[in-house]
C-alpha cells in the first residue's frame, strides 16, 4: 500500500511539473547569407608531390606518379573527376580513410587536380 501511494504521488508530480501545455518552438527568420567554404583551387604540380608523399602511391595505381597499389582503384581506369577526389580524400569511404585532419584544403585540392589531370579524368 505505501509503495502505491508513492508512485501515485511520484506521478502527479511529474504531472504537475509538466503543466498540461505542449509547447512548439518558434521559427526564427534569420537575415543575411550563410558563409559558404571557398574553394580552393588546385595546383596539379604540387599535386603530384602530394600523391607521391602522402601515402596515395601505396594504395592506387597511377601511371604518371609510377604507382602501383591494388589496395584502392586503378585511377587510370576510374578517371576520377576531381570533385570525387576531393570528397574522397577529404571524408574516406570503404577503406578509403579521411586525409582531412592530415592534409590542408589546398593539398587536397592540389592532388585532386593532379589526379583529375594525369588521367584526364
Amino acid at each position: 500500500m505505501r509503495r502505491r501511494a508513492l508512485i501515485l504521488v511520484a506521478c502527479g508530480l511529474v504531472i504537475a511539473g509538466c503543466g498540461g501545455k505542449t509547447v512548439s518552438p518558434v521559427p526564427e527568420t534569420v537575415i543575411g547569407t550563410v558563409p559558404t567554404t571557398p574553394q580552393v583551387k588546385g595546383d596539379a604540380v604540387a599535386g603530384k608531390v602530394v600523391f607521391e608523399t602522402a601515402g596515395c602511391k601505396s594504395c592506387h595505381t597511377l601511371k604518371d606518379a609510377g604507382a602501383t597499389g591494388t589496395v584502392g582503384p586503378n585511377l587510370d581506369q576510374k578517371k576520377p573527376p576531381a570533385s570525387l577526389v576531393i570528397d574522397r580524400v577529404t571524408n574516406g569511404k570503404g577503406v578509403m580513410p579521411s586525409f582531412s585532419g592530415q592534409l590542408t584544403p589546398k593539398q587536397i585540392a592540389d592532388v585532386a587536380a593532379y589526379v583529375s589531370q594525369a588521367t584526364k579524368g
